[in-house]
């Protein structure tokens, strides 16, 4: 039997056999990858060059936009390079240090997105305490927290995972080294611990969504109390954006680590692994520019201060 101090590297899942095939994988990430780093880029300058959006909604979103990057720089550079130079092997060491890294960009989004539905219900159904509740001191908490988080929890699972003794080879079923893959390969009753702590995890997960849709109850009926249709309609205009990315980031996440075995299959872990990690760290700053006057007049000015040449 083989024991995990004898690996060297892993196997990830190959993409393709020829040529033309690789490099349209490669031009592929490479476009998403330069769309989510200009896309959260503009996000994140945005924030910090106008005055009017240093407010907690926005303070938290710069925090998201972080993790956006650091969540699609940890999975995707390694899935071009593998095509790149037609590879499929990553380093042991390498492997852990992305399962750490996704696990905690995962955990510290969740957090993350949690508290942002605090934020709105506060908005929303406590304006008058908004300011003592969401000082300044309160939210670099509350951030702080969600990334802590993330960090504890990607430690405890990263170390738990590679003490197992794996034993049914070195290929991971995936583009990149993740919990549930790697845990496919190992052959030790130690694996029911892990699974444990999955299932810690996912009540965890479960808890931060149950936490946000209560808070979405108590959003719509007080926006719903609002006897003005602008007012609904600037309450719907800051909420929605939220609601979207938490819905599409938590069934992409759920699904990919909650999923019966009987649903597993090498083209389905693949398909839902780019919904969760991939399509998130594109989509969610578009979600929010789109549905907030504040940061697309924000960007318009940005980007006519860079292509317009002044006088």
């Amino acid at each position: 039997m083989s024991n995990i101090s004898f690996l060297t590297d892993f196997l990830l899942l190959p993409l393709a056999e020829t040529l033309e095939l690789q490099l349209l994988h490669f031009s592929l990430f490479l476009g998403t990858y330069l769309a989510a780093l200009l896309i959260n880029g503009l996000i994140i300058t945005a924030i910090a060059c106008n005055d009017r959006l240093h407010t907690p909604m926005y303070f938290f979103l710069l925090n998201l936009s972080f993790l956006d990057l650091g969540f699609i720089s940890t999975t995707v550079p390694k899935a071009m390079a593998n095509s790149l130079m037609h590879t499929r092997v990553t380093s042991y060491s390498g492997c852990a240090a992305q399962v750490f890294l996704v696990v905690f960009m995962v955990g510290g989004e969740f957090s993350l997105l949690t508290v942002m539905s605090y934020d709105r219900y506060v908005a929303i159904c406590r304006p008058l305490h908004y300011g003592t509740l969401m000082s300044g001191r309160a939210c670099v908490k509350m951030a702080g927290a969600a990334w802590v988080s993330g960090f504890l929890n990607s430690l405890l699972h990263t170390a738990n995972t590679f003490s197992i003794p794996l034993c049914q080879g070195n290929e991971v079923q995936q583009l990149f080294c993740e919990v549930p893959q790697t845990l496919k390969l190992s052959c030790s009753n130690s694996y029911f611990r892990e699974i444990g702590l999955l299932v810690v995890s996912a009540s965890l997960v479960l808890g931060c969504f149950l936490f946000i849709v209560l808070s979405y109850v108590q959003i719509f009926r007080a926006v719903l109390r609002i006897p003005s249709e602008q007012g609904r309609h600037k309450a719907f205009s800051m909420c929605l954006p939220h609601l979207a990315v938490v819905s599409l980031f938590s069934s992409t996440v759920l699904f990919a680590h909650l999923k019966p075995p009987s649903f597993s299959s090498p083209t389905l872990d693949l398909m839902v692994a780019v919904l969760y990690v991939w399509v998130p760290p594109v989509m969610n700053p578009l979600i929010y520019s789109m549905r907030n006057k504040e940061i697309k007049d924000t960007l318009k000015k940005l980007v006519q201060l860079v292509l317009i040449p002044q006088k």
